[in-house]
């Protein structure tokens, strides 16, 4: 039996270590979220970001933005001064994920809003 470059022992046809990473990543909770905030408006401060996912705790934004700068999708920008601003923005890297966050936007709608539909349908 061949495998695909991809696969490793155990990881079954089709599975990709990269692919895996790539979704554990972005599907964290509320990471998708942010990146779309930032990719849509540009740099923000903690505080804009925050008042973008207001069901967002500070504690969990702040851990996200971090492993999000830890793994390269974001920086966080120092403007000295008193008090020095800080504001987060996509890197080339995360501004990369457009393409496949348009297209899960794209399928959301279309697919979930679906389901939404029969399910109203049902109740009714």
């Amino acid at each position: 039996m061949s495998r695909d470059a991809n696969t490793g022992p155990g990881t079954g046809p089709g599975c990709c270590p990269l692919y895996h990473e790539a979704v554990e990543l972005i599907g964290r909770r509320w990471t998708g979220a942010i990146v779309a905030i930032l990719m849509e408006a540009g740099p923000l401060r903690f505080g804009e970001i925050a008042q973008a996912v207001p069901e967002l705790s500070d504690r969990m934004l702040s851990e996200r933005l971090r492993e999000l700068e830890a793994r390269g999708v974001v920086v966080r920008e120092v403007t000295p001064g008193r008090p020095a601003k800080v504001a987060y923005a996509l890197t080339d890297m995360g501004v990369g994920l457009q393409p496949a966050l348009s297209a899960l936007k794209a399928w959301a709608q279309h697919w979930l809003d679906e389901d939404r539909r029969r399910a109203a349908a049902r109740i009714n």
